[in-house]
C-alpha cells in the first residue's frame, strides 16, 4: 500500500496571472512586498470577467500539474493570492490596505510595509473561499484542499494599532476565520488547512492561546472534514537563500503534545530542508503527520532514493496510516519545472517506500 501524498498550498503562478506574489520580488518584477500589496489592490479594483477567466485558467493548470505528478490531495495553488495571508485579510473588516505600516518580522529576518489593523476584526458578511474551492474541485475528482492563514500568523504579518489586548485580537481573528471555514465545509470541501508557521517562531504565544485559536477556527466543522494545520519553520526571501534565519526545529518537540491534543486531525511539519530527530514523530499519539519530504526553497532536486530512505526511517517511529508525504511548505518559489520534478519524485517515493 502506497503512502498518501498532498501539497500544502501555493503553486507557481503562470505569467498570464494579473497579480504577482511576494516570491517574485527577486525576479525584478517588483521592488518590495509593499509594491506587491499595492499592485494587488490596484489590479483587483480594475478586475473584470477576463481577469476571472485567467484565475480560473491558472487554477486549472495548477490542479492538472499536481494530478499529473501523482498527488492524492491537491490544492488550488493559491492562484488568486498575492500571499497566503493578506488575501484572506482583504475579506475582513478592520484591515487597512492603503495605509501600510513598516514592521520587522520573523525574529528580524526581514522588514516590510504591512496592512494595518485599524479597527475591530469581523467578517464582511460575504463568503469567498467556497468559490475558490468549487472552481478547483471542478477540474479533478481528487479532493481539493483549501488553506487559511492562522490567527497568530496573521498577527505577525500585519501591523496592529487598534487592539490593546493581543489575545483578544487572536480570538477575533479565529472567530472571523471560523465564519469562512464553516462556509467552506458547507460547500463540500473535505480538507481545510490552517497555516500557523508562527507557532514555531513564538512557542509561548502558541501554547498560551494559539492552540485554543486553532480549535476556535474549526469550531462547528463537521467530522467529515479533515482538519489540517501546518507549521513550518520559515520561508526565505528567495531560492537557495542559505543565510535565512529559520525558527529552531527543536520547537516541534515543545509544540507536539499541545497540537496533537487539539481538534486537528493532521499536522504538517517540515523535514526536507533540515532533518528532524525522528523520535519527534512518536510525540504525535493520535494525529496524522504530513511529513515534509522535498525542500521548497532549494533548487537541488531530491532523488527518489533519498526520499524513500527518509520515509522508511520515519516509519520506524509512526504507523504507516498516520504518515502522509508532502513538501515542506508551498511551492510558489520554485517555478513550475522545479516544482513538478520535485513533486514527481516525491510521489514516486511515496509509492516505493
Amino acid at each position: 500500500m502506497s503512502l498518501k501524498t498532498t501539497c500544502l498550498g501555493s503553486y507557481p503562478k503562470p505569467d498570464y496571472v494579473p497579480i504577482r506574489d511576494w516570491f517574485q520580488i527577486e525576479k525584478g518584477l517588483t521592488a518590495t512586498g509593499a509594491d506587491v500589496t499595492r499592485g494587488y489592490t490596484e489590479a483587483m479594483a480594475q478586475a473584470d470577467a477576463d481577469v476571472e477567466k485567467l484565475f480560473t485558467k491558472a487554477t486549472q493548470a495548477a490542479v492538472a500539474d499536481q494530478v499529473a505528478c501523482g498527488v492524492d490531495v491537491v490544492t488550488d495553488g493559491e492562484q488568486r493570492r498575492e500571499n497566503y495571508i493578506h488575501y484572506h485579510c482583504r475579506h475582513l473588516e478592520g484591515f487597512d490596505f492603503v495605509n501600510l505600516t513598516e514592521r520587522t518580522l520573523r525574529d528580524g529576518a526581514y522588514t516590510a510595509e504591512l496592512p494595518t489593523i485599524s479597527g475591530k476584526i469581523e467578517p464582511k458578511g460575504h463568503h469567498f473561499l467556497h468559490r475558490d474551492y468549487e472552481v478547483a474541485q471542478g477540474f479533478t475528482d481528487r479532493p481539493v484542499k483549501i488553506t487559511v492563514p492562522g490567527p497568530t500568523t496573521i498577527m505577525d504579518t500585519t501591523a496592529n494599532i487598534f487592539y490593546e489586548n493581543e489575545q483578544q485580537l487572536a480570538f477575533d481573528l479565529a472567530d472571523a476565520l471560523n465564519f469562512e471555514i464553516r462556509a467552506l465545509a458547507d460547500a463540500g470541501c473535505t480538507y481545510i488547512q490552517v497555516d500557523e508557521p508562527l507557532f514555531a517562531r513564538n512557542v509561548e504565544r502558541a501554547l498560551s492561546y494559539g492552540v485554543e485559536c486553532l480549535d476556535r477556527c474549526f469550531d462547528g466543522v463537521p467530522d467529515s472534514v479533515t482538519r489540517v494545520m501546518h507549521m513550518c519553520c520559515g520561508y526565505p526571501e528567495h531560492l537557495d537563500d542559505e543565510k535565512y534565519h529559520k525558527a529552531d526545529r527543536n520547537v516541534y518537540f515543545r509544540l507536539a503534545e499541545a497540537v496533537d491534543n487539539s481538534t486537528v486531525n493532521q499536522i504538517s511539519i517540515e523535514d526536507a530542508h533540515r532533518y528532524n530527530d525522528l523520535t519527534l514523530l512518536e510525540k504525535f499519539k493520535k494525529s496524522t503527520v504530513l511529513f515534509g519530504s522535498v525542500a521548497i526553497a532549494q533548487s537541488r532536486i531530491e532523488t527518489v532514493e533519498e526520499i524513500v530512505a527518509r520515509l522508511q526511517a520515519a516509519l520506524n517511529h509512526i504507523e504507516q496510516d498516520r504518515l502522509v508525504v508532502a513538501p515542506d511548505c508551498g511551492l510558489a518559489m520554485l517555478g513550475r519545472d522545479l516544482a513538478m520534478e520535485k513533486l514527481k519524485n516525491m510521489c514516486d517515493a511515496a509509492n516505493a517506500a
